[in-house]
């Protein structure tokens, strides 16, 4: 006679089953683990990542950003102004190239740093603008300027070389040279000179160790520009100093302002020729950010070792990005004209109303779309709740989380009690967020 057993029964009696044979499979694999960590004599350790990253953090930049997101998520109306990109879309022409290079089949690996299209165009770009004259083995294509400024300092700099940085600074600068062995040197450039490096303190900061001179004209994050002269009198100090190269960042050439003229260095010094860098991209005067594309354009022996840089990174920069930036810098640039009037609107708001705020004043920029504005008049001031304004960085977090306007403090481009704002967005928006910043300046008093 067969028993039967409840169902109940049957399927507890086979859920102890599985547990038993899933505790017997856990500890073989535990002593497994513990004979081999026995074997190799340690215990595994945590992630440690390498010694080359100590000096590198996060961009305060990004963490901004990230705050500002978190603040929007819940639903407050945020305002960034810290971000270096251009509100304005991809123009309509250079977005038709990228597609009818899709739709050629214009999907494969191309030439290592550039493709012959893309370098002839930046070629005809430098004899248009600059009246310079190049050849294709003096160009250089990567993703984006940042990597063509990498490729470079990898290239050339060797441990405890040294790079002259004029600060307020992009804050990469200093990241690349120190990521690639190099010692960032410093030199402040302050407010009553306007923002820029003289001779005399290039001077004083070359020693036997300087191999760049880093340029950035117009400047992030100041704006500020040099011109004709400026460039003059910095190429007579290397005169005396062959051994010193400059890197100049052109990137914001075109977003200039008062009829301001932008020069390239060779331009003024073409003796220069043999030990200058150009660096330049798409990214903000065609509104191409995310396309990722930069260049540049510089002797044949720095170029070809630049190439061996980026051949054993990222290869090639993409293909179908490649193709619209020779539509970029080949076809129609009347906006260009356009869009920097708009810039030039923009930037008079925000200095007029910054200048209007008791505790603030910001000099009015040559160029880009920046303003790097001096808080020194609200250092030690209190807000309502208590809170002090003990330097920049205060400054701005305080404004983020009470009026949800996001800046970025001076602190992050090593000069300090400064803000920077960019006002690569709407006017809408601008008028905004000054009056959300005057508002809450005028609540701060001094105990």
């Amino acid at each position: 006679m067969t028993r039967h057993e409840p169902a109940g029964c049957q399927e507890r009696r086979r859920a102890l089953f599985h547990q038993r044979a899933a505790l017997r499979h856990e500890i073989r694999d535990q002593a497994a683990c513990a004979l081999a960590d026995h074997r190799i004599g340690r215990r595994p350790t945590p992630f440690r990542p390498a010694s080359r990253l100590a000096k590198l953090q996060v961009s305060e930049i990004l963490r901004i950003g990230a705050r500002a997101q978190e603040l929007k998520a819940m639903g407050h109306p945020v305002i960034v102004l810290g971000a270096g990109e251009p509100d304005f879309d991809t123009p309509d022409t250079i977005k038709d190239a990228a597609i009818r290079a899709l739709q050629a089949g214009d999907t494969k690996y191309t030439a290592l740093d550039g493709t012959p299209q893309l370098k002839a165009a930046i070629v005809r770009k430098m004899a248009r603008d600059h009246n310079l004259t190049f050849t294709a083995d003096e160009v250089t294509v990567g993703a984006g300027a940042k990597q063509i400024l990498y490729n470079a300092m990898m290239a050339t700099l060797e441990p405890g070389d040294e790079v002259i940085i004029p600060t307020p600074c992009w804050t990469t600068y200093s990241a690349i040279v120190e990521i690639c062995g190099g010692v960032p040197v410093h030199v402040p450039c302050t407010d009553d000179q306007g923002f820029r490096l003289t001779p005399a303190q290039l001077h004083a900061a070359i020693s036997p160790r300087t191999r760049w001179l880093m340029l950035n004209s117009p400047s992030n994050p100041t704006g500020a520009a040099y011109d004709a002269d400026d460039i003059a009198a910095l190429a007579k100090v290397l005169a005396a100093h062959p051994d010193v190269w400059i890197m100049s960042d052109d990137i914001y050439e075109h977003i200039v302002h008062d009829g301001f003229r932008f020069v390239t260095p060779l331009q003024v010094a073409p003796w220069l020729r043999d030990r200058c860098l150009i660096v330049n991209g798409v990214s903000k005067a065609y509104a191409m950010t995310g396309w990722r594309i930069g260049y540049g354009v510089g002797p044949r022996p720095l170029i070809r070792a630049m190439a061996v840089v980026q051949s054993q990174s990222t290869s090639n920069p993409c293909s179908i990005a490649q193709a619209a930036a020779v539509e970029a810098l080949d076809g129609p640039q009347d906006m260009l004209a356009i869009r920097r009037d708009s810039f030039t609107q923009r930037r008079d708001l925000v200095v007029d109303r910054l200048n209007a705020i008791p505790g603030l004043s910001c000099r009015r920029p040559e160029g880009a779309f920046y303003a790097y504005a001096s808080c020194a008049g609200i250092i030690g001031m209190t807000a309502p709740d208590g809170q002090v304004m003990q330097d920049d960085r205060a400054f701005c977090s305080w404004l983020l989380e009470t009026t949800h306007v996001a800046m970025v403090p001076g602190a992050a481009f090593g000069v300090s009690p400064y803000f920077r704002i960019s006002y690569a967005t709407s006017m809408a928006e601008l008028q905004d967020a000054m009056v959300r910043i005057a508002a809450a300046c005028a609540t701060l008093s001094r105990d």
